[in-house]
C-alpha cells in the first residue's frame, strides 16, 4: 500500500488496538462524522470469503479442507492452524497481504475527506505501516476488559481469546506508537461517541 498517494492535505490517520479494544466501533463512529474509512480487517475477510480473491491460493496452499462447503475460509480451522504452527501464519501472510494491500490502493485513491482513517489491527506488528501515515490513535483498555467483551460478543474461550492477544502486540507496545490514545474501558457507547467527536473537532471534520 502506499497511502502517500493522497493529497498532502489529507490526514492519513492509523487506528489500531488489541482485541476487544473498540476499535472497529471507534472507527465507525469516525466515518459517521465525516471521515474515509478504509478497514484492513473488512477487506481481509472479502478475500477469503466465497469467490474472494484469496480462496483459490489458499486450498491449492493449504488444502480443501481449509474451504467450507460454502466456498469461504474455514476460520475457525485455519485460526486453530496458525496458533498450532506458527510458521503457517506467515504463508497465509502471503497469500492474503499483498492482495488487501492491492484494495487499500484502490481505496486510499477514491478517498475524498480530509482525514483518511486506516483500521489497521496489526498495524504495530507491520513496520512498513508507520511511514506511510500521518498520525497513530490507538484505542486502549484492560487487557480484563478485552476478555470479556471478546467473551461476550464472539463466545470464544479464555485459551483461544489469550492466544489471539498473544499474537498481537503488547498494550505497551501499542501505547509506544501512538500519537493520540482513546482509553476506551466503559462499554458505554456514549462515552466512545463523545471521544470520537472530541477527536472529529480536533481533525477538522
Amino acid at each position: 500500500m502506499n497511502a502517500s498517494s493522497t493529497s498532502s492535505q489529507v490526514l492519513r490517520l492509523g487506528l489500531t488496538g488489541g482485541i476487544g479494544s473498540g476499535k472497529s466501533t471507534l472507527a465507525r463512529l469516525l466515518q459517521a462524522m465525516g471521515a474515509d474509512l478504509i478497514d484492513a480487517d473488512a477487506i481481509s475477510r472479502a478475500c477469503t470469503e466465497s469467490g474472494g480473491s484469496a480462496i483459490q491460493a489458499i486450498a491449492e496452499t493449504f488444502g480443501d479442507s481449509f474451504i467450507t462447503t460454502d466456498g469461504s475460509l474455514d476460520r475457525q480451522k485455519m485460526r486453530e492452524h496458525v496458533f498450532a504452527q506458527p510458521e503457517a501464519r506467515k504463508v497465509l501472510e502471503r497469500i492474503v497481504h499483498p492482495l488487501v494491500g492491492n484494495e487499500i490502493r484502490r481505496k486510499t485513491l477514491l478517498a475524498t475527506s480530509s482525514v483518511v482513517v486506516f483500521d489497521i489491527p496489526l498495524l504495530v506488528e507491520s513496520p512498513h505501516w508507520r511511514p506511510q501515515l500521518d498520525r497513530v490513535l490507538v484505542v486502549d483498555c484492560f487487557p480484563a476488559t478485552q476478555v470479556r467483551r471478546v467473551t461476550q460478543r464472539s463466545g470464544w474461550d479464555l485459551p483461544t481469546i489469550e492466544a489471539v492477544m498473544r499474537s498481537q502486540s503488547t498494550r505497551e507496545a501499542r501505547l509506544a506508537a501512538a500519537d493520540f490514545v482513546v482509553f476506551n474501558d466503559t462499554d458505554s457507547i456514549d462515552n466512545l461517541q463523545h471521544l470520537a467527536q472530541a477527536l472529529a473537532n480536533r481533525f477538522g471534520l
